[in-house]
């Protein structure tokens, strides 16, 4: 992709609002809610998911991990288009992710995250080729390249 080239640095300010009154005194004496904030940027509200006793008005890590990989995904697959001159007027996706929580530890890892986007493009231009860019933009995604799971792709291609 244009540009871009060396190291990258982001920074983000995660804070603990949770605290009841006792702090972490017990399990269930404190919430799970936080912020992520980084300049310049609204506010994130965000908490566990309700099944470890979190906020469902608010945004979990999982729930971000799945967008942080549908938004990759959908901004190097708008890319692509743009330069192999297929136009794409509608991108939508209905991506969800597994998580399985290991009996023994208590803890959790994501299996799998399958990304089902449907794209609408610009009558005439290319579905094959339109399909295609989806697996291109799959190797180009910097956070799927970073995760040990799978990213599968689903795309619906339509033209308008």
């Amino acid at each position: 992709m244009a540009g871009g080239k060396g190291e990258h640095h982001y920074s983000v300010s995660v804070t603990w609002t949770g605290n009841r009154g006792s702090g972490t005194a017990d399990y269930r004496a404190y919430g799970r809610d936080l912020t992520i904030a980084a300049e310049g940027k609204p506010n994130i509200p965000g908490s566990a998911d309700t099944a470890f006793r979190g906020d469902a008005d608010r945004w979990n890590p999982e729930d971000l991990l799945v967008a942080a990989l549908s938004s990759c995904h959908q901004l190097a697959y708008l890319h692509l288009c743009a330069v192999a001159g297929i136009r794409v007027v509608d991108y939508r996706d209905e991506a969800s992710g597994t998580m399985v929580i290991d009996a023994a530890s208590g803890s959790g890892r994501f299996t799998s995250v399958v990304l089902r986007p449907q794209v609408t493009i610009r009558a005439g231009d290319d579905v094959d080729e339109a399909r295609q860019l989806h697996h291109d933009a799959g190797k180009a995604c910097f956070i799927a390249s970073s995760v040990n799971f799978t990213v599968g792709h689903e795309p619906t291609i339509k033209t308008e």
